[in-house]
């Protein structure tokens, strides 16, 4: 059987293969995402890219397994409502849609609904690879290993701009922002940088104005804003521009920069990198990366929803297309077979490339799918990928150093699994 998925297929050749079949019951897929909320923006997006992803199969035919199609259908729950609603609707979509495969995006409100869905061996994909732990076998990282890709930008920055010595770093407080916190202190730390203010504030902190005055105090070369929100990053850099910021601006996400473009300067906004590239980006086009024509995702989603690309837009729909190529191999939607298939050899191309599976050394599992991560600039008002850089190569050079900074954090698996150990990973 091949091992390109259907939809590579059908965006190289328009048509599905030759195959007999007859059209059965569909094929559904959950989703436990936040759909509201201050983190919609890492929610909304990606689901709506799902669409596209479905509807590209469904119109070709659906879902081939033990020789029959079926069409796929998707559930979805706003998993921001609250976590005993989440675990409501995790226990229904398997319970009554027999669901084989579920997406989250990861962290608090999400943990109770995973913990069941490890209990009835139901795979799980998350965008948090510190949701990851032994106790959960069926959850997997495929898409997003948030936040270790966060180092691509450190070590771009660190080859370029080699005079930046000085860093202001800002984090919220949750799931999303103190790992990420982690990787920002050991790239930092790896690349003899020195951080000369970190600001920890809560997921509720409004005053984005006061957090950078705090920063620019210490008088940084670069500002990093680690993970924070789009709407926090939005208002982080717009207070730079505001308070005459000249130095490098270093952020896991750009989403919406036009925006910020419009808010700020077009100048300005050249000394902004981030980690997340548009797929119309010339260096994306002439590899085999997810789809095969990355554009053409790109420029559909564009059309059907204008101004909401962003970070999550293609994660979500990335991990149904791994999921379909491994559901080929295994001739089943079983989740057992489904994993084993997509870690065969311990090796699986993701969207940017070859990577491999890892993690144990953090997560302790190797669920983990790690390689190579873009750096992201903007040009002439377009984001632009400027470089790749192998994030396993970085974690190999730096995983112990890595390790004591999750640790001080509170945020390896085991004192995730014991909070009373995680006295450290409160704001200060």
């Amino acid at each position: 059987m091949s091992i390109s998925s259907l939809s590579q297929r059908l965006l190289v050749t328009g048509s599905l293969p030759k195959l007999g079949g007859q059209t059965r019951a569909p094929i559904r897929i959950g989703f436990l995402i936040p759909m509201s909320g201050d983190e919609q923006a890492w929610g909304l997006p990606g689901y709506e890219g799902c669409k596209i992803w479905v509807d590209w199969i469904n119109t070709h035919g659906g879902l081939m397994v033990g020789g029959r199609r079926h069409k796929i259908e998707m559930r979805v729950h706003d998993s921001a409502i609250g976590p005993d609603q989440t675990l409501a609707a995790a226990r229904d979509m398997v319970e009554k849609d027999q669901i084989p495969l579920i997406v989250t995006l990861g962290g608090n409100d999400v943990a109770q609904a995973i913990d069941y869905l490890m209990s009835r061996k139901v795979l799980v994909a998350t965008l948090l690879p510190s949701d990851l732990s032994p106790d959960r076998p069926y959850l997997i990282a495929p898409a997003e290993v948030h936040p270790l890709y966060n180092v691509a930008g450190i070590e771009w920055l660190v080859r370029t701009q080699p005079q930046a010595t000085r860093v202001a770093l800002c984090s919220q407080t949750d799931l999303m922002g103190l790992p990420s916190l982690a990787v920002y202190r050991a790239g930092f730390e790896a690349a003899k940088r020195e951080i000369v203010k970190d600001i920890q504030y809560s997921a509720d902190t409004k005053d984005a104005l006061g957090i950078v005055k705090a920063m620019m105090a210490e008088a940084p070369d670069i500002l990093c804003w680690c993970s924070s929100p789009p709407p926090m990053v939005k208002a982080l850099t717009e207070a730079a521009y505001k308070l005459g910021f000249e130095g490098h601006i270093l952020s896991c996400t750009g989403d919406n920069y036009n925006r910020l473009i419009a808010r700020t300067s077009a100048a300005f906004m050249e000394r902004f990198v981030f980690q997340f590239p548009d797929f119309d980006d010339p260096k994306l086009a002439d590899n085999a990366f997810f789809f095969r024509q990355p554009k053409a995702f790109f420029d559909t989603y564009c059309s059907r929803f204008p101004g909401a690309w962003g970070a999550v837009s293609w994660e979500y729909a990335s991990i149904l297309d791994l999921w379909h190529n491994a559901v080929e191999l295994a001739d089943s939607t079983n989740s057992v077979s489904v994993l084993a298939a997509m870690k065969r050899g311990r090796r699986m191309s993701h969207v940017f490339g070859p990577a491999r599976w890892w993690g144990d050394e953090i997560f302790g599992i190797d669920n983990a799918l790690v390689g190579d991560w873009p750096v992201v600039t903007i040009r002439n008002g377009k984001a632009r990928i400027e470089d790749f850089v192998s994030v396993l190569d970085w974690l190999e050079h730096n995983g112990p150093r890595l390790k004591r900074h999750m640790e001080e954090l509170g945020q390896l698996w085991d004192q995730r699994l014991a909070p009373d150990r995680s006295a450290n990973a409160t704001s200060q």
